[in-house]
Parts: structure tokens; sequence; C-alpha cells
């Protein structure tokens, strides 16, 4: 019960997640807060605008329409409605799941490879063949000397958007949980009731 509850409620914790993953993207199109400069090649995947924002942003409107009873009268009965309502939130629960689990592929990759940023050997990911291991090196991170601290701004601005995206994802799976549990066991007590009568 606790979990056909709180299915109602998860849609609307998308919708602030999404727009924050909008924000936080574009914020990394613009390193140390100033524009012009060469960007990541992740970055125009546009993953976090798109796929983890608008994508995500769309599904969450269209559950909540769900929930609302806006297709009441899609079908003749009430039981064949909300199973009706129950798959078409599935589909769309499992469709945010891919969309926040390519944005997290994609982030985490970008966070892994590091930024791209001018040094003694000109621009290029400097720090691609560390798998990661610049992350703890903050002495390494002084060698990124154009724009200044895009390091830091890199890694703060995507470690949020793989949060975001990962919070998105739990979400998602909790949705399809939810709803798969009403749909089996309202069509379960269908069952009974049909039988005993």
């Amino acid at each position: 019960m606790a979990l056909e509850t709180c299915g109602s409620c998860l849609s609307c914790l998308l919708i602030p997640l999404a727009l924050w993953s909008i924000v936080v993207n574009v914020l990394l199109y613009f390193p140390n807060g100033r524009a012009g400069y060469q960007l990541p090649s992740y970055v125009w995947h546009f993953e976090g605008i798109c796929f983890s924002g608008v994508m995500i942003l769309l599904l969450a409107v269209i559950l909540i329409a769900l929930e609302c009873s806006v297709f009441y009268r899609c079908c003749e009965s009430e039981s064949c409605n909300k199973t009706y309502r129950s798959f078409l939130s599935i589909v769309l629960a499992l469709l945010g799941v891919a969309f926040s689990g390519y944005s997290c592929i994609i982030f985490t990759w970008g966070l892994i490879q590091g930024p791209f940023c001018n040094s003694s050997g000109g621009w290029d990911y400097i720090f691609k063949d560390t798998a990661g291991g610049y992350l703890t090196d903050y002495s390494a991170w002084s060698r990124c000397t154009e724009p200044a601290n895009v390091v830091a701004w890199n890694i703060s601005l995507v470690s949020v958007l793989m949060a975001l995206s990962g919070l998105q994802l739990i979400i998602c799976f909790l949705k399809v949980a939810a709803e798969l549990k009403r749909t089996l066991c309202g069509t379960y007590s269908v069952f009974v009731q049909a039988r005993i009568l």
C-alpha cells in the first residue's frame, strides 16, 4: 500500500530534478562563469538538457496527467481504464529509466575523461589517461591553465548532474515497481471477486 501511495507522488519529484538538470547543464557551457572557451565533447550530447531535462520533464507531466484521471473515459469500465493507465505509466517510467540511465552513463564518462583545457601541450583532455585518478590528485589540476579553475568547475557540475540523473533513475525504477504492484494486485483482486461471484 505504501508503494502505491508513493507511486502517485514520484512523478512530481521528477519535475524539479529535470529543471535542475537543464540549469546545471547550461552552466557547463560557461567554464568558470565565462563564455568563448572550447568545450568538452560530452557537453554536446545535450544529455542534461535533452534527456535528463526536457524528456524527463515531458514524461513527468504525462504521468501526472495519467494519475489525475485525465484519460478517464478511454475505456468503458473503470477497471479496464485503471489497467490501461497503469500500463502507460509503466511504459513511460521505463522510458524515464532509459533517458536518465543514458545521461548517468555519459556524465560518468565525462567525469572520468576530465575537462577539455589548455595546458603546456595545448588544448586537450589532459586527464583522459588517468582513468579518473585526477579527481583526487589536486596538484595535477594546476596543469589546466585555461579556463581558470575549470577542473573544479567541471567536477562540481558533472557530479551534480550525475546525482540528479541517478535520482531520476531510482525514481523511475520505483515508479515502475509501484505501477506493477498496482496492476498485478488490482488484476488479482478482480479475479478473486469474479471467482467468488
